[in-house]
C-alpha cells in the first residue's frame, strides 16, 4: 500500500514514519522548501505527545533537542501568583514535558524520515486530487501527478486537503490574539527571585497583553507575548519592522510585574504578528480515500499546548488502523471513532484558555478560583496522561 502525505510540518513526517512502521510506503509533498531549523519560535511537547513520538521511534531525538519543563506558573499583573498549571505525569522513563524550538524539531523529523528512506517532494504544493478507482490521483502545483492508495492531509489549519474533501468545510477561526516570540541571549542575568526558577514557564496576565518566559539552562531566556487585538493584516506585517514590533510590545508590558519589558528590549524577535487560529468541529474528516489529520482536522489554540501532541497521536492511531483493518474505508472510520471526541474536547479547552488572556474587570477574581479548583492534576489527567500502545490491535469496535 502506498500513501501520499501532504505537508511537511510536524504532522507530515511523523505520519510518514508511523505509516512506514505499519508497512505502508509514504511519499511527502510540501508546498514550501525544506524547514529552516533557525526560524520561528519555541513550544512545549507534553507527555502525551512525547509518548506518541516514542511509538514512532523518535523520542530520543526530541529529548536531545528539548529542555525539561515541569510546570507553568501563572502570575497577575501585580506580581501575585495565581496558581500552577499541571503538565501531566512524566513518561515511564521519567521524561517530563519538553520545551524546544519548533523548527528544530520539524527539521530533525524530516532528516530522520529521510534517513529511513521516505521521499520528500519540496516546492510541490497540492492543487487538486480525485479518486480514480482504487487510487487517489493528486495534481501538484508544477503540473505533475502522483498516484497512491490513499492521501493524508497533514497541511495545517488552512488545509487545502480539507476543502478538497468537503468544499463546505469550516475555515479556521481567529481567536482574537496575535502572537509574538523571541529570545534574549544571556537573559538569565536579567532575572531574579521566582522569575529565575528553571524548568518552568512563568506567565503574566498583564493589563494589556499576556507574557511568558522560560529560563533556558544555557543562560538564554525564551519568551512570547499574546496581544488581544484585531487580526494583523499582511499589509501591516509587511510595513512593520522588528524594532517597531518590539517597541510596541515593550509599551504593552510596561507597568506589569516581572521582567517582560527588559527581556523584550534586550531580545531578538523570532516570530512577529502571527494571528492565532483554532478549528473546532469539522463534520467530514475523510472521503474518497482522502483524510485530514492534525491541525487540518482539529486545531486547538496554542493556549492548549496540545497542537503538536494531537498531531503526533493522530499519526500513530491512523497508522495502527491502516495496519490492522482490512480496507481503507474501515480504517478511516475506526480512526475517526478513536480520535474525534478527544480532540474536539481539547479544542474547547484551548478556546476557554485563550479567552482568559483578554484583560477584563473580573479576570483576576476568576483566575484564582479556576487554578485552585478546576485546573488540577486530577482534572487534567485525561489530557496529559493519555498513552498509546503501538502493539495494541485495532478492531472496528471500541
Amino acid at each position: 500500500m502506498k500513501a501520499l502525505v501532504v505537508g511537511a510540518g510536524l504532522a507530515g513526517p511523523l505520519a510518514a514514519m508511523a505509516l512506514r512502521r505499519a508497512g505502508i510506503e509514504p511519499v511527502v509533498v510540501e508546498r514550501h522548501g525544506p524547514p529552516n531549523p533557525t526560524s520561528g519560535s519555541w513550544f512545549t511537547v507534553s507527555p502525551n505527545g512525547l509518548d506518541a513520538l516514542a511509538a514512532v521511534g523518535v523520542l530520543d531525538l526530541a529529548k536531545g533537542l528539548g529542555v525539561a519543563h515541569e510546570r507553568n506558573v501563572l502570575v497577575s499583573a501585580t506580581g501575585r501568583e495565581l496558581g500552577t498549571l499541571p503538565l501531566g505525569s512524566p513518561l515511564a522513563d521519567g521524561t517530563p514535558a519538553l520545551t524546544m524550538k519548533r523548527s528544530e524539531l520539524t527539521a530533525a523529523l524530516v532528516d530522520e524520515a529521510t534517513r529511513r528512506g521516505i521521499g520528500f517532494r519540496w516546492n510541490a504544493g497540492l492543487e487538486t486530487a480525485r479518486r480514480d478507482g482504487d487510487r487517489v490521483v493528486a495534481t501538484l502545483a508544477d503540473g505533475s501527478t502522483l498516484a497512491a492508495d490513499l492521501l493524508i492531509g497533514a497541511d495545517g489549519v488552512h488545509s487545502p486537503t480539507r476543502r478538497l474533501i468537503d468544499p463546505g468545510a469550516p475555515a479556521a477561526r481567529y481567536v482574537g490574539l496575535t502572537n509574538f516570540g523571541g529570545i534574549t541571549p544571556g537573559g538569565s542575568a536579567l532575572l531574579d527571585g521566582p522569575d529565575a526558577v528553571a524548568e518552568q514557564w512563568r506567565m503574566v496576565f498583564g493589563r494589556r497583553a499576556f507574557f511568558g518566559h522560560f529560563a533556558h539552562p544555557n543562560g538564554d531566556v525564551v519568551w512570547f507575548v499574546n496581544v488581544p487585538e484585531p487580526a494583523i493584516t499582511p499589509q501591516e506585517r509587511a510595513r512593520t519592522t522588528d524594532d517597531q514590533w518590539r517597541w510596541k510590545l515593550i509599551a504593552l508590558m510596561e507597568g506589569d510585574a516581572g521582567p517582560a519589558a527588559r527581556l523584550i528590549e534586550a531580545g531578538i524577535l523570532e516570530l512577529a504578528g502571527d494571528n492565532t487560529h483554532d478549528l473546532g468541529h469539522v463534520p467530514t474528516w475523510h472521503r474518497d480515500r482522502m483524510i485530514v489529520i492534525g491541525d487540518a482536522a482539529h486545531a486547538p489554540a496554542p493556549s492548549s499546548g496540545q497542537g503538536a501532541s494531537m498531531a503526533a497521536e493522530d499519526a500513530v492511531v491512523l497508522a495502527q488502523c491502516l495496519r490492522d483493518l482490512p480496507d481503507i474505508d474501515s480504517a478511516f472510520a475506526a480512526y475517526e471513532s478513536r480520535r474525534r471526541a478527544r480532540v474536539e474536547r481539547i479544542v474547547k479547552t484551548g478556546a476557554r484558555s485563550s479567552s482568559t488572556k483578554s484583560p477584563g474587570a473580573l479576570q483576576q477574581l476568576m483566575l484564582r478560583a479556576i487554578f485552585r479548583y478546576a485546573v488540577t492534576p486530577k482534572n487534567t489527567a485525561w489530557m496529559y496522561d493519555h498513552r498509546l500502545c503501538w502493539n495494541e490491535t485495532v478492531t472496528t469496535t471500541r
